[in-house]
């Protein structure tokens, strides 16, 4: 298949396969055709309104900006990483050439706000940087270079973390002073420069980087609005007097924001896994306050959308708290918080993982009306090198210090007496896919609101899903039944609409195609989560659409698909799986009573883990422990049921 007819199946995701191989099945049946296109125009692509292709991009990059970037050796300025994204060859900050496989079409610069310019004055050696004791630490850590450069972004980065950052030197480099303003001011300029609204979209955004004693709160704040709105405020920080670590506090300045300009601006939460149980509270926040109808109402408007797999780990799933679902334990990173300056419990786990927080979500709003967890699911690389590179054989690590190099995998990546992070343990991930009707910053924004999104672990590959009453397998009859999944239901993030009298259960159609230079698919699964009346929460995982003609097992589980993964050469064949997948699912244990959301999660078949990419090209051996192969996915935004009141 070309890459134009790919390109064209993906823009309707025109997938035709059941669960076992594959297949065709022709044009629409005239009566389909007649009902579909009644008072429309003959041409099936024209007078549409709805997005018909995913626009691929990152919404979590750090540059030499981000003062740990800078620490660790990132020399990369923005206008590298634009390059980098819009598809141009770039040299790394360790002297190596880089191109992504395909151009992004959009992307997020989301500089850490706190201490933004602070390691281009270390690395200068300037006067009033090096009148601090740490300051002058971390600048002759910075001239040494190599691990003495990586050893002081680690120093920063925890002193950071336990906020014992000297606070003058800190002031120097947060609002209020005369040089953060015009930091941020070439922030927008940058974006503004990249920006090409229809063939690239470079957003304006930070991240705010809240730690509590090492644990997790980070947001990325993405703003729909361009240069003339951005510059009447700066960025928002942790640090005292201007800045608060209370997400809170964080919404209050998005709504001055909003209110002040008349512009509008999300956050995107990520990371939970790090944050110790502090990321999706169920009953008290990190300060021991009682949620109450504030937190919850201010959550769902400010945070419409969470992070759900990057760099530092995937965060869908904990085995501990799915142990029915065996692909749960994918790429966990559960070892501690931030900095692992407290090692992790059991007990923290629930509150830390998106699946677990959905499910929390439908117990809070039975109790205060709002479920602040009502959010759509992307992913993202959080890489700190400038390059959003997150395709296994073209991963260039979290930081500079662990881009490709022999020793990257078997060297530590962070270590301390609580645990060990192994350089291996880094994930090759993630990307986030937006249907957007253009590629504009108001186009995909207002997609990201309306939470129609999903997010992959790297690969590119196209995922639909719908839900509705009344889908019928007629319904993908055609190569073109986005068209049926919009008139009939709603895409993923929406709520399904008001059960008809005679319905009996919702159903959901789902497509996925593969990426078309990347894996087959393994199969589609539909992830539910319902509240039963005694107020307890509940999950399963359904197998829904599969390749290769496999039979579950009395288990009722599928048998696994295959691994062709020639791991002494990094390689892997498409001999198994299925280009294209789909199905009409219907809940075969539905309750009208029970608020519940489904969310689609596809597999890819194995194929070779970025460490065995390393492995090969270096001729070294892979550490123990590390695995040889990995199952890349996509995860799509839920759709939410609530019974009528």
């Amino acid at each position: 298949m070309t890459r134009s007819i790919l390109a064209a199946t993906c823009a309707g995701m025109l997938m035709i396969a059941l669960p076992a191989a594959a297949q065709d099945s022709g044009p629409p049946m005239p009566g389909t055709l007649s009902a579909t296109y009644t008072g429309k125009a003959y041409s099936p692509y024209a007078k549409r309104s709805f997005p018909e292709r995913p626009l691929w991009g990152d919404s979590h990059l750090h540059t030499s900006l981000s003062m740990d970037a800078g620490l660790f050796g990132n020399r990369l300025p923005p206008r590298d990483a634009y390059r980098f994204a819009r598809g141009e060859e770039v040299v790394s900050s360790t002297g190596q050439a880089v191109r992504l496989s395909r151009p992004l079409d959009w992307l997020v610069i989301a500089d850490h706000s706190d201490g933004m310019g602070l390691v281009g004055d270390l690395a200068a050696g300037k006067p009033e940087v090096l009148a601090y004791e740490q300051g002058a630490r971390w600048n002759k850590g910075l001239a040494e270079g190599g691990d003495a450069a990586v050893q002081a972004a680690l120093d920063l980065i925890t002193n950071f973390s336990q906020g014992k950052v000297d606070p003058a030197l800190l002031a120097l480099y947060s609002p209020g002073s005369k040089l953060y303003k015009n930091l941020w001011e070439r922030v927008i300029d940058e974006a503004e420069a990249f920006n090409d609204p229809g063939r690239f979209t470079a957003f304006i955004g930070f991240e705010w980087t809240s730690l509590i004693k090492g644990n997790n709160m980070h947001r990325v704040v993405i703003m729909r609005d361009g240069p003339v709105r951005a510059r009447q405020v700066v960025p928002f920080t942790m640090t005292a007097p201007q800045g608060s670590p209370d997400p809170r506090d964080l919404w209050k300045y998005l709504s001055n924001y909003e209110e002040k300009t008349g512009g509008e601006v999300l956050a995107i939460p990520h990371n939970g896994n790090l944050s110790n149980g502090i990321m999706f509270p169920l009953e008290a926040q990190w300060n021991g306050k009682k949620l109450d109808e504030t937190y919850v109402t201010q959550r769902d408007k400010w945070e419409p959308l969470y992070e759900a797999t990057q760099i530092k780990g995937d965060g869908e799933a904990h085995p501990f708290l799915s142990p029915d679902d065996e692909f749960a334990d994918y790429e966990t990173w559960a070892i501690g918080n931030l900095d692992v300056s407290e090692a992790k419990t059991n007990d923290m786990l629930a509150g830390e993982y998106a699946r677990e927080a959905l499910k929390r979500g439908l117990a809070i709003e039975t109790k205060l009306g709002t479920n602040p967890y009502k959010f759509g699911i992307i992913g993202a690389t959080d890489s700190h090198t400038s390059l959003a590179t997150a395709e296994e054989d073209n991963f260039f690590g979290k930081h500079t210090g662990y881009e490709p190099k022999p020793e990257r995998i078997s060297h530590p990546f962070m270590e301390n007496e609580n645990g060990k992070i192994m350089g291996w343990q880094m994930v090759a991930s993630g990307l986030a896919a937006v249907w957007a009707t253009e590629n504009t910053r108001e186009a995909i924004f207002d997609a990201m609101q309306r939470k129609e999104v999903y997010g992959t672990t790297g690969p590119r590959m196209g995922v639909r899903l719908f839900g509705g009453w009344d889908f019928t397998q007629q319904d993908m009859n055609s190569r073109i039944p986005a068209v049926v999944g919009y008139e009939k239901g709603v895409p993923m993030g929406g709520d399904l609409r008001a059960m008809p009298k005679g319905a009996k259960a919702p159903g959901f159609m789902v497509f996925a195609l593969r990426d078309p230079i990347g894996a087959n698919l393994d199969r589609i699964q539909i992830v539910k989560g319902w509240l039963d009346a005694d107020g307890t929460t509940h999950e399963k995982v359904y197998d829904v659409a599969w390749s290769d003609n496999r039979v579950p097992g009395a288990d009722g589980k599928l048998p696994p698909v295959g691994n062709t993964v020639d791991v002494a050469n990094a390689n892997w064949t498409n001999t198994i799986g299925a280009a294209e997948l789909m199905t009409v699912w219907t809940d075969p244990e539905f309750n009208p009573a029970q608020k519940a959301f489904y969310y689609a999660r596809v597999l890819e078949i194995p194929t070779p883990r970025w460490s065995t990419y390393d492995a090969f090209r270096y001729g070294v051996d892979l550490p123990e422990g590390a695995p040889t192969s990995t199952q890349e996915r996509a995860y799509t935004s839920p759709i939410w049921y609530t019974p009528a009141s």
